[in-house]
């Protein structure tokens, strides 16, 4: 099993309107960790959520959700604190900003004792990313999760910086120095890139995680489409898939998930099956998670793809 940790969330959607005084809202089960989960499953593999969860209606929501959707939510913890809300605005090439309702939420407030003591043994991938590896108390109980588990678990790490929520460049850049010497994966965008070390190039930033410890790092450019690098040397690059965009949420996460799913499908989920990685291997990896995250691109919010789909 695969068991993301992390964020729980709607994100919601303002429907254009005549009227100036209401404003029509779409809510839909988000949060990156949450969506990499879901996509996991749908894909074919056996995913676990691990987070603080509301007992209130989005969180009764969020748990219906998870559970429709094959995820095992038998580690979420329960809490009647608020559900975290994030208010998207989508530019008019379907690209999206978050506004985040944040204050004394859920996900936000995993204390390290509430951790697992002992996680399943079925659980054979830890994966953390997003705004809870960055806010108090659960980006240090993940942390300590994953130092806990690296000599027994693969460990993935996404990033997925929101400055909205964190706008100091600083307190990212701490954790993802940490995180990445963890991680056995980490990707990241280049927006992410871009806000972490300005002026730097993707390919620098990809060789320093790989020498902090990390054994593939890959970064997702957009239309550029995505590059990867690993610890022995191997670099790969393709093209970003054709697709019709309707908007960009969710893609990195069904990126995350895909890149999951070939590793494993592939026996390569583990330290020594990413040092067997050939060129030829990245190219078919990046390859079918760049065709995965298209198919998101091409929907509504964070609708990710099923196995046969890709």
């Amino acid at each position: 099993m695969i068991l993301t940790c992390g964020d729980a969330l709607f994100d919601v959607f303002a429907n254009p309107s005549a009227s100036t005084s209401s404003i029509a809202l779409d809510a839909r089960v988000g949060g990156s960790p949450l969506n990499v989960a879901v996509a996991l499953s749908r894909l074919g593999q056996p995913a676990g959520f691990l987070s603080k969860v509301s007992t209130d209606p989005f969180g009764r929501r969020l748990m219906a959700h998870l559970a429709g959707e094959g995820v095992d939510t038998g580690l979420i913890v329960r809490t009647a604190a608020p559900t975290t809300l994030a208010i998207v605005a989508l530019d008019d090439k379907g690209g999206a900003t978050y506004s985040f309702y944040i204050g004394g939420t859920a996900d936000r407030s995993l204390e390290p004792g509430e951790l697992p003591p002992r996680l399943p043994d079925a659980v054979r991938v830890v994966h953390i990313g997003s705004y809870s590896t960055a806010l108090e108390p659960t980006s240090s109980s993940l942390e300590a999760l994953v130092a806990r588990e690296r000599a027994r678990r693969f460990i993935a790490y996404d990033p997925n910086i929101r400055p909205s929520i964190v706008p100091d460049p600083e307190v990212w850049r701490r954790r993802v120095a940490a995180l990445t010497a963890q991680a056995h994966l980490v990707k990241a965008s280049i927006e992410d890139i871009q806000f972490l070390y300005p002026g730097a190039s993707v390919d620098s930033v990809l060789a320093d995680w790989l020498a902090r410890g990390t054994g593939i790092a890959i970064a997702t450019m957009g239309e550029a489409g995505a590059m990867a690098a690993t610890r022995h040397g191997i670099a790969a690059r393709v093209s970003a898939r054709a697709a019709r965009v309707i908007d960009t949420v969710g893609a990195g996460d069904t990126f995350q998930a895909a890149l999951l799913t070939w590793l494993a499908e592939n026996g390569r989920l583990s330290p020594d099956g990413l040092a067997s990685l050939s060129a030829d291997d990245l190219n078919a990896l990046l390859t079918f998670a760049a065709r995965a995250a298209a198919i998101t691109c091409s929907r509504r919010g964070a609708d990710m793809p099923r196995r046969g789909e890709i």
